[in-house]
């Protein structure tokens, strides 16, 4: 066991190196967690033997639901509302239309079997949300005529339309299908696929927001178990998980939910764990010598679909919108393949007759789609004339959405101490940089002007600049005793029992701002501040 965690952090600190590294060399992270675990496997300098498809399957598909649910919670809705009728067709008819092109290649002009070539044509037929989304925001790729937000909803959504379209292919080579059948199984994906996404993410919105979780982290452990219930439900009723699951993720995403702001950090390290742990798992799986054996048939078809393929199916779908060529060829060059299709590949695999060409030759895609695609997608955005330097790209996704804005409130009530009463808000001088924006009296919410005359009793709230602190602060609780009441009861008198400045007293369920007048009781907790560390 000491072995496996000792290799275990070895891995892990590769990789974060390679993040690093990748970021200052332009070479997207995700393709260098490839080559790590090729490094590591059978073929490679550590010759660690890994050929158990069933479990890599097993657990790549655990690691995509996480990533499919950070992908939507992570879709600002209204970035993404001008744009959803030409990503939803790209992430359907455009998958369709893929498989299909790449399926009658793979036959006619490569003389693949006609169960292999479906197969490919099939799992090879989406983009992967996990490199599109590592690419551009790693990359801070501004683009043009929203054409970001085109790519992640595509990419987010793409999915499991080709895992759908993946089952169909599989139940046909297995035979005794009909096209009712076929119909029928098409509806029930879509329909409990979006019917649980919908009802899981509205019940546990409603959750959250109307009950207080007390213990410190379980926010975060509630959300866990709403992904994993999104994506296993629809499955076990015979709906599509993955829809679910990223459906799910968008309306928990764009609402507004207790706790949000930390949910960011947290998911962005699972996620990046769990893409560690797909790319490393499959260059693990990977033997580079069955890859040079298929390197011909594979760089073909890589061509095949980046250069013919890919722009056919965008232009389209995409030229009917009026959508301008710099755009059509960008979005072409930005469909990137990734662990989606290679989990796919490992899922048909085990559940048809077909060869393990299958896996090598989507496996060599990938490798080739990543490294060429996703290198050169900031220079072809370049060239294309395609990168707005008055827009961000982070406001494409919901978990950046108003980062920008360093806005605070601050609630306080007149209670004559302040010299405010009875005076219009042009008479009074407010501490610099703040404004008066809303008075609460007798129920009624005021937004003021300058005449308006405040009251003994009003609650005004004012907003302010906040300020990120480039310097970590040490933030402590002390519990007043009767040991320091011995000394004095008001903070003045206290100030060289405690540890810092004390800037707020919690006093049962009371929170008190306190001067130096303040007088202290018994079990009140102190937060204080002491300093930077």
């Amino acid at each position: 066991m000491n072995t496996m965690l000792l290799m275990m952090s070895v891995i892990i600190l590769l990789c974060i190196m390679l993040n690093i590294i990748s970021s200052k060399i332009g070479v997207p992270v995700l393709l260098a967690f490839i080559l790590l675990g090729m490094v590591f496997g059978s073929d490679g300098i550590f010759k660690i033997k890994f050929d158990d498809f069933k479990q890599a399957e097993t657990i790549c598909s655990f690691a995509l639901i996480f990533i499919m649910f950070y992908g939507g919670f992570g879709t600002n809705i209204n970035e993404a509302k001008p744009i959803a009728l030409k990503a939803g067709l790209l992430s359907s008819v455009g998958v369709l239309l893929t498989s299909v092109f790449v399926a009658l290649f793979g036959h006619y002009i490569l003389r693949f079997s006609w169960i292999n070539s479906m197969l490919i044509g099939a799992v090879i037929s989406s983009t992967d949300a996990a490199s599109v989304f590592s690419i551009l925001r790693d990359r801070h790729l501004n683009l043009k005529d929203n054409t970001a937000s085109i790519l992640e909803v595509e990419s987010g959504s793409n999915d499991p339309f080709a895992y759908m379209i993946t089952m169909i292919v599989i139940k046909i080579i297995a035979g005794g299908i009909t096209p009712f059948d076929i119909f029928s199984m098409l509806f029930l994906q879509l329909f409990l696929g979006v019917l649980c996404g919908v009802l899981i993410a509205l019940i546990f919105r409603y959750f959250i927001n109307k009950f207080i979780i007390h213990t410190p982290g379980f926010n975060m452990v509630l959300i866990i178990a709403v992904a994993l219930l999104s994506y296993a439900l629809p499955n076990v009723l015979g709906g599509n998980g993955y829809l679910s699951v990223y459906i799910t993720g968008i309306i928990l995403g764009n609402s507004d939910i207790r706790g949000k702001k930390e949910l960011v950090p947290f998911f962005d390290g699972i996620t990046g764990i769990m893409q560690i742990l797909i790319f490393f798992l499959l260059g693990l799986l990977s033997y580079p010598t069955q890859l040079l054996r298929v390197a011909g048939t594979g760089l073909i078809l890589a061509l095949f679909i980046t250069f013919i393929v890919r722009p056919l199916v965008i232009a389209l779908i995409l030229k009917p919108f009026k959508s301008k060529w710099n755009q059509v060829f960008l979005v072409s060059w930005s469909g990137f393949r990734g662990a989606s299709s290679i989990v796919f590949a490992i899922a048909a695999l085990l559940s048809t007759n077909a060869n393990y060409d299958v896996f090598n030759n989507v496996f060599f895609i990938v490798l080739f789609s990543i490294s060429l695609q996703g290198s050169l997608l900031p220079f072809m955005s370049k060239k294309l004339d395609m990168i707005d330097e008055t827009c961000d790209v982070m406001k494409t996704f919901s978990d950046y959405a108003g980062e920008e804005i360093p806005i605070e409130f601050i609630q306080l009530t007149l209670n004559g101490e302040q010299g405010w009463c009875n005076k219009s808000i042009s008479e009074i001088n407010f501490p610099p940089d703040t404004l008066l924006v809303l008075v609460k009296r007798d129920g009624e919410d005021i937004v003021p002007n300058g005449q308006t005359v405040l009251k003994y009793g009003d609650t005004v709230v004012l907003a302010a600049k906040s300020i990120d602190f480039e310097e970590n602060y040490s933030i402590v609780e002390q519990v007043v005793t009767k040991k320091i009441l011995t000394k004095g009861n008001t903070l003045a008198k206290l100030s060289d029992e405690l540890e810092g400045l004390v800037m707020l007293i919690i006093r049962g369920d009371e929170f008190i701002i306190p001067n130096g007048e303040t007088v202290l009781c018994e079990k009140d907790v102190l937060v204080l501040n002491k300093g930077p560390i």
